[in-house]
């Protein structure tokens, strides 16, 4: 028995004449009247009791009526929602953004995305980096946006960002004034890092081990603009992307590009290679590609 058999049945109780249930479906009148028999026959009952040109219910029949209008109206209901979802009028994304990236990125992007699919639920997780990648690895995360490198035998991504590491000071510290800085000039310095979860954290910590010195880490924030304010305080100095140096009081502050070595800063959507990936998601992926997407 398949959903047409119960349909055709359903047209048939209606009208109660196989002439006309046939009219209505557009089909020929021994075509219904084989699909009726052939449901009695799975069923061993007999469905209408045929009187002439007329037709009733039997007993069997009218069991089959309640339960088969249940069943048609879900069964519509349930391919007019999956319709929606191909059309990617409705659905849900789980969507892990590290705190800067999402203030600084992605405000305008979510909002031209809700404005073409209203229907569409975004479920935003501000997590470190790290987090992030772990928790798409792990099926929590539909989508989300991570540090590159990344393990690429298991995600798909595309980069979107590419940047380096600028050096924020207060605008009396002894480096403001230098056109760059390497990384050994900050060796004797006070840093200000994001906590352990934001891969940041990890990169710059590896690459001043690598020139033979671990930092002395006086603050770790999970928020850039509270790790700017204890720098306009004088408290220590901070590592942070150009994008984010774009935005710093100028006044209190001083940007300088960090050089020997330049540490890159490079942003890139990742999702599960081995895992479903709704209509919802797809057209996610697609449409910031399209908006945020740049040249290699």
């Amino acid at each position: 028995m398949d959903m047409r058999h119960l349909q055709y049945f359903l047209e048939v109780a209606h009208w109660k004449s196989f002439t006309k249930a046939a009219q209505s479906l557009y089909i020929t009148q021994p075509t219904i009247s084989k699909m009726i028999k052939n449901l009695e026959e799975e069923l061993g009952v007999v469905l209408f009791d045929r009187i002439g040109r007329r037709i009733e219910l039997t007993d069997a029949g009218a069991v089959l009526l309640t339960q088969a209008q249940h069943m048609v109206k879900s069964f519509e209901e349930m391919t007019s929602h999956l319709d929606e979802l191909m059309k990617v009028q409705r659905g849900r994304i789980r969507i892990g953004l590290p705190p800067m990236v999402g203030s600084n990125f992605f405000p305008q992007v979510i909002g031209k995305f809700r404005e073409q699919y209203p229907g569409i639920t975004l479920q935003l997780f501000e997590y470190g980096s790290k987090k992030v990648e772990a928790e798409v690895g792990a099926g929590e995360l539909d989508i989300g946006v991570i540090l590159l490198p990344t393990n690429e035998e298991l995600f798909n991504f595309y980069s979107f960002v590419k940047q380096r590491l600028m050096l924020v000071v207060h605008s009396s510290h002894p480096l403001a004034e230098k056109e760059e800085a390497s990384l050994m000039d900050l060796k004797d310095e006070s840093f200000l890092l994001f906590h352990e979860d934001f891969a940041l954290h990890d990169r710059i910590i590896a690459e001043c081990e690598r020139l033979g010195f671990f930092p002395n880490v006086v603050y770790k924030s999970s928020q850039w603009d509270f790790i700017t304010e204890m720098a306009a305080a004088n408290l220590g100095i901070a590592l942070l992307p150009e994008a984010i140096c774009r935005e710093l009081d100028t006044r209190r502050l001083r940007t300088i590009p960090l050089t020997k070595p330049a540490i890159p800063w490079h942003l890139a959507m990742i999702w599960r290679k081995d895992s479903y990936l709704s209509f919802a998601a797809r057209e996610w992926i697609a449409f910031t590609q399209s908006m945020l997407r740049q040249p290699v």
